[in-house]
């Protein structure tokens, strides 16, 4: 299995950043197999979706909606309704997998591989790629 790191940095409130153009350039010519994609944090998930249409504002909207940062949480350490943060995994995985074909991707049409962090007491995030040969 081969692996790599991606770091990056993540600005909005709530961040959603498309790691297709750089998945795609890591698993270039790779041949079939499978691309393992994982955030490694509590607080940060990874998700399949179209962007560049609106859906990262309404998918914002969504998780503002239903974690909301206020006192409600009991998980409070952090900013006010950090607690939110830590409840995201259970909406947004922290992992998934795609089939790549002849070295690419094989994803649908509109789909693109999106980070979403809601955690604004940390804005460093790692996201770590695996290629499983088939």
């Amino acid at each position: 299995m081969d692996s790599t790191t991606i770091s990056l940095a993540t600005t909005e409130d709530v961040a959603i950043v498309d790691l297709t153009e750089r998945i795609t350039e890591w698993i270039a010519g790779r041949g079939e197999g499978l691309c393992h994609v994982f955030v490694p944090h509590a607080t940060a998930g990874v998700a399949l979706m179209e962007v560049g249409a609106g859906s990262e504002r309404d998918a914002a909207t969504m998780l503002q909606t239903l974690l909301p940062r206020d006192g409600r949480w009991v998980h409070a350490h952090g900013s006010p309704g950090h607690g939110a943060d830590h409840l995201l995994p259970l909406l947004v995985a922290p992992s998934l997998s795609i089939p790549v074909l002849e070295g690419r991707l094989a994803l649908g049409t509109w789909q693109s591989v999106v980070l979403v962090d809601t955690n604004r007491d940390n804005a460093d995030r790692r996201v770590r790629l695996s290629f499983l040969a088939g």
